[in-house]
Formats: structure tokens, sequence, C-alpha cells
């Protein structure tokens, strides 16, 4: 929002933010994501840095940056993210730079990380953290969900089963929770948080001096 110079009114101006998405894998954090990202155009992916191999359909710099574990060893010694977490014996991380120039523009950035990784970033970036839990319906339904995706073997299907109870152990550390039976409900949920937390008034910079403009407060 703006107006002419010369009325001597001032630009409202908005910081972004950071959505964070996390869940149990195979709750439906990564549909939700893509759903989103789809439909709404000032918000952007933050692309991690990680050292699992890349899995058949990724691109390089798109899904994740794949780095060796010593390179990732390296970035981490510089200080270069503002979370990182091993996770089924594979190292992540999310760069600060090109979070914080999206958000000095004015435009979100969506995370999809583990509850290790939101603890991180709400220590290193509170105000600019918004962040939302992903529950399944059930046990049984998160177990179906993740044999249909057939992404994993019964052994590592098993290992994320065992770990969800864990996982699911953190809800209460996050800002919201959505409990995930229909995705076209939990998008929709995920889309009114989002435009909330866009209009609070701490993110609006410019808002007290618009509003002393038209002689309110003076």
């Amino acid at each position: 929002m703006s107006n002419d110079k010369d009325s001597g009114a001032v630009t409202i101006s908005r910081r972004g933010l950071m959505l964070v998405l996390s869940s149990p894998s195979g709750a439906g954090k990564s549909t939700i994501s893509w759903e989103l990202l789809n439909r709404d155009p000032d918000i952007s992916l933050s692309v991690s840095v990680t050292t699992r191999p890349m899995r058949p359909g990724e691109t390089d710099g798109e899904d994740y940056i794949f780095v060796d574990q010593k390179k990732f060893e390296q970035m981490t010694a510089a200080g270069e993210f503002l979370e990182h977490a091993t996770v089924f014996e594979n190292s992540y991380g999310t760069r600060k730079g090109p979070v914080e120039e999206i958000l000095k523009q004015g435009r979100d950035v969506l995370f999809d990380v583990d509850w290790q990784g939101t603890q991180q970033l709400a220590e290193n970036a509170h105000e600019d953290l918004v962040s939302v839990f992903i529950l399944p319906p059930s046990f049984e339904e998160l177990e179906k969900r993740l044999h249909n995706r057939a992404q994993d073997s019964d052994e590592v299907v098993q290992k994320r089963m065992a770990m969800a109870a864990s996982e699911m152990s953190h809800w209460d550390e996050f800002d919201y929770v959505i409990v995930n039976e229909d995705v076209e409900i939990s998008v929709a949920r995920v889309e009114a948080i989002l435009a909330a937390e866009r209009l609070k008034r701490d993110r609006q910079a410019g808002l007290g001096d618009f509003v002393r403009g038209m002689g309110v407060g003076q």
C-alpha cells in the first residue's frame, strides 16, 4: 500500500515470514506444501542442503542441494545454516543467506523440516517464524500412506513408524496443529493461517507512520 510522496503519505511494506510445516514422514506435509506453492505466488520453498542420495526425478538445486558429508561439515563450521539436523543418518541444513534475502523482499519462505530443525529456527529467527505441525488421522493410516508412496523399503518404513511417536510428541511446541484427514481442507487451513500471520501488526513496516499520517494519535 502506497501513495504519492507529495501527498505526505507513507508506504506500508511487509517483511516476509518463515512458514514451517512439520510432521512425521507420510503424514502429508509434502503434498500440502506443493499445493500451497502452486496456489500462492508470494511464497517459495526453502531448498535445503542434504547429504542423502538423490532420488529418481529429483533435480540438484531445485529439490535439494546435494553435497557430501565433508562439504556439509565445512558449511556447518562456517555458520552458514539457520538450522541443521541428522535424520536417518543423512544431514540436512537451511542456508541463512538466501532466506534473509527473500524475507527482505517481503516474500515468504516455506520450510519442510522436522521438529529439531523447527527448534533451531525458533532459536535463530523467532520473530519471523510461524510453525505448523501436521498429524495423521491415525497410526494405521500413516503406515498405509508410507507403503503406498513406494519410496522406501519395508525396513525403512518400519524405522519411520518407530520414530513417528517420538516425532509427534513434539506437537505442542508448534504454533498451530492440523490433523490431515483431507488434503484440500488441510491446505485451506494452512492458507488461512498464512493470511492471518501476514496481517500481524508487527510484520507491517510503516503501519504506525501511516496511521499517524491520518492524524490518529497526534
